[in-house]
């Protein structure tokens, strides 16, 4: 019960504390892929504190350091101890419906949103193939439109799509740029990223956590995506083609540059960058390992403990009183 109690303690204060220092400071916007890295953290370890403590109640802690016949006789002895005491058959069978509810909600979600998204992404590539055409100098595939867009399939057989519009908008260093923002997202396998996000929103839609965390994933991907184009060419160049492709609608289960907080996008490139220094990017890189393997720890710990005894710590036998000499 307590290390029930421990983990839903922390999935608790994590999940109301942490989403403020990600959202509320700017260190986000100055590591973006670091940033998603702590979100995903973050959301996982909130989802795994949660399972296992439902399985911390359904399963009690058995700390032996004998051989397999005490530790079947100690499983045996606490379970029959948790299902006799009032109330602990109930909260066994609650804390079992949690860990297999919650998992197989999350499992569900991911596969149906990931299967929705290749079924959408292949309806489109088939499309494409009809009425789109290859450009041999870009590498790229273009479908006649009067607006101007750039999005980007990933996945297997990705391809990045440009429309007649946006080859006559864009100047030819403002394409490479916009290209380059489309590669760097499939490279990245941002949509990977997305679908785990957005799994987890339409898994628990009430809980605030994991739509704030969905929200800030759609738009710290398109500012990594930035950051690798900016790379190669000037962020004046990739702000004024985003200016250019603003509004610009896209296909489903696509990443565009125009993807989202174009405006909040162009006022970063348009700043001096301010990336965080190497050392501080791969301490915060531990720091979010070390949150999403906290509860681990929590859970195993008992278990650790036992295996510096000598002895397999049974529930005590009455001992029968002693009976007179005849």
């Amino acid at each position: 019960m307590r290390v029930a109690v421990l983990l839903l303690g922390y999935a608790v204060l994590l999940g109301a504390l942490a989403p403020l220092l990600l959202v509320r400071t700017a260190w986000a916007a100055r590591a973006p892929r670091l940033a998603i890295w702590a979100w995903q953290a973050l959301t996982a370890t909130v989802v795994i504190s949660v399972a296992l403590a439902g399985s911390a109640l359904a399963v009690p802690t058995v700390p032996v350091s004998g051989s397999l016949a005490d530790l079947l006789q100690a499983c045996v002895l606490m379970l029959r101890e948790q299902y006799a005491t009032p109330g602990g058959a109930a909260v066994a069978a609650s804390g079992t419906t949690l860990a297999f509810v919650l998992a197989g909600r999350v499992g569900w979600c991911l596969a149906a949103g990931l299967l929705r998204a290749r079924s959408e992404r292949r309806r489109h590539a088939a499309v494409l193939t009809m009425v789109g055409r290859a450009h041999a100098g870009l590498g790229v595939t273009v479908v006649d439109d009067d607006r101007p867009a750039a999005y980007c399939l990933p996945g297997h057989g990705h391809r990045i799509v440009l429309t007649s519009a946006a080859l006559a908008a864009l100047a030819p260093h403002e394409l490479d740029a916009v290209i380059a923002h489309e590669q760097a997202h499939i490279r990245q396998r941002h949509h990977l990223a997305l679908a785990y996000a957005e799994a987890l929103e339409r898994a628990f839609p009430k809980v605030g956590l994991f739509a704030v965390a969905a929200d800030q994933t759609r738009r710290l991907v398109e500012m990594a995506a930035d950051d690798a184009a900016t790379a190669r060419t000037s962020s004046l160049t990739l702000a004024t083609a985003l200016v250019e492709l603003a509004g610009a609608g896209t296909p489903a289960a696509s990443l565009a540059a125009s993807g989202g907080h174009v405006a909040g996008r162009v006022r970063r490139l348009l700043s001096p960058p301010r990336p965080l220094r190497r050392a501080v990017v791969w301490g915060g890189a531990l720091v979010a390992g070390a949150v999403l393997a906290l509860p681990l720890v929590l859970a195993a710990q008992p278990a650790v403990a036992a295996t510096g005894m000598s002895t397999c710590p049974l529930p005590d036998a009455p001992v029968a009183s002693a009976q007179p000499l005849a």
